[in-house]
């Protein structure tokens, strides 16, 4: 539900990218240009908040990021170790003898981390949290559905992302220079490292964004060959237009060679908070703040569009139950229909990248014989994975004329 201030344009949009070990939380506001990400040290670019939460001893005070340490290393507090993955498996915590679940524990440090940037963000002012993950799965979307109701935020005002979902938010959403060719992300945690190209096929419309990513394992010793090597062979034949480098193993003097081959006719950036941002931006588009002319075919988006044809005002139209590009997990298609003529149903079932559409019929076989229009039915479309939805018809009647029967057919949509 919209709030008086969001009707008139008024947004508040929290982008946070959290891992075990910290979090990165950058907001947006109507009227500004571009998100900001906080800073634990003002005046600084300290974006780092550690994924750490503690308890004062003796009464219910908690404490997140660097006051959690600070508080344990003076012995005021007791640590709460790996609440986050413990969430994620929906365990429980012991606290001084105390029984806390993992997820409550999730949900104080959402509610202090958002409570940092503007303190109305704590009050129910917030528009839409977006929330990035290294890999989004029913895990994750479980626990992270589970925290956003204790929170009181509806559902419509959680949206959960990918590290590859934001980057590509992220890049789209910069001056287009920077993606006029290829653009590749290179994340270095210290340990392992992976890269990311960002490629799109202008001759679709909307225009497809697809990512080719690859793990390369531990980087740890002569680190800067291992990334001239590593970077020679993935830049070899292609057009890179801009270089994205992020985490923590870039901290340091220590790139000479590997940097200079990837400035030659490129442009660079280098920082920790790309995907805190990118979320931000992910959540412009959500709320169609921001035109975005672009789908994308990811891990976790649906693969094709499913639509379904229908008279309206004695005009034949086409209804989208479910479209491309949008987040398997959290999408679902509904509408209610009155039947007129045979009971069987035509779904038009179409690829992002296919200018055609196939025709899937959906035959109602067994349903109760009754006037014609005298039959209200209920449609919905439910993903299964990213490219396979399951259909389900149920019969509704149509009010004493033709009581309700409740029966269903079901039928499972794949793309081929």
């Amino acid at each position: 539900m919209e709030t008086n201030s969001e009707k008139n344009g008024n947004f508040i949009i929290a982008g946070v990218d959290i891992g075990k070990d910290s979090t990165f939380l950058s907001f947006v506001t109507s009227g500004m240009e571009e998100p900001v990400t906080i800073s634990t040290v003002m005046g600084s670019e300290s974006y780092q908040i550690p994924t750490k939460l503690s308890k004062k001893k003796g009464i219910g005070q908690w404490f997140i990021g660097n006051d959690a340490l600070s508080q344990e290393r003076l012995s005021m507090a007791i640590g709460c170790d790996n609440f986050y993955e413990k969430a994620l498996d929906d365990e429980k915590v012991y606290v001084e003898g105390e029984e806390f679940l993992a997820r409550d524990l999730l949900a104080v440090y959402f509610r202090k981390l958002l409570s940092m940037p503007l303190p109305g963000i704590a009050k129910g002012r917030l528009s839409l949290l977006v929330i990035c993950v290294s890999e989004l799965n029913m895990k994750v979307f479980s626990t992270m559905n589970a925290v956003a109701q204790r929170l009181g935020l509806s559902r419509d005002r959680l949206y959960l992302i990918d590290k590859s979902e934001s980057f590509y938010y992220y890049t789209l959403s910069q001056e287009k220079s920077i993606f006029l060719h290829d653009v590749l992300l290179i994340d270095y945690d210290g340990a392992n490292l992976t890269h990311c190209f960002l490629q799109k096929d202008v001759r679709t419309r909307p225009v497809t964004v697809t990512l080719e990513k690859a793990a390369h394992g531990e980087v740890l010793d002569m680190k800067d060959e291992r990334l001239y090597d590593i970077a020679s062979e993935i830049l070899k034949g292609r057009i890179v237009s801009g270089i994205y480098l992020t985490g923590d193993g870039f901290d340091g003097d220590w790139m000479k060679k590997s940097l200079s081959l990837m400035l030659q006719g490129r442009r660079l950036f280098l920082g920790k908070n790309l995907y805190s941002k990118g979320a931000c931006y992910a959540g412009l588009v959500r709320l169609s703040v921001t035109d975005w002319p672009y789908v994308y075919i990811g891990d976790n988006e649906l693969k094709l569009n499913i639509s379904l044809k229908v008279i309206d005002s004695n005009e034949m139209k086409l209804i989208t139950l479910l479209s491309a590009g949008e987040n398997w997990y959290d999408e679902k298609g509904e509408c209610e229909c009155i039947l007129d003529g045979t009971p069987s149903l035509e779904f038009f079932v179409r690829k992002p990248d296919e200018r055609s559409s196939e025709v899937v019929s959906l035959p109602l076989l067994g349903f109760p014989e009754r006037e014609n229009r005298t039959s209200r039915i209920r449609i919905e479309a439910i993903p299964l994975s990213d490219s396979e939805v399951k259909v389900i018809v149920t019969d509704l009647g149509f009010g004493e004329i033709s009581p309700q029967t409740k029966k269903t057919w079901e039928h499972i949509i794949k793309a081929k």
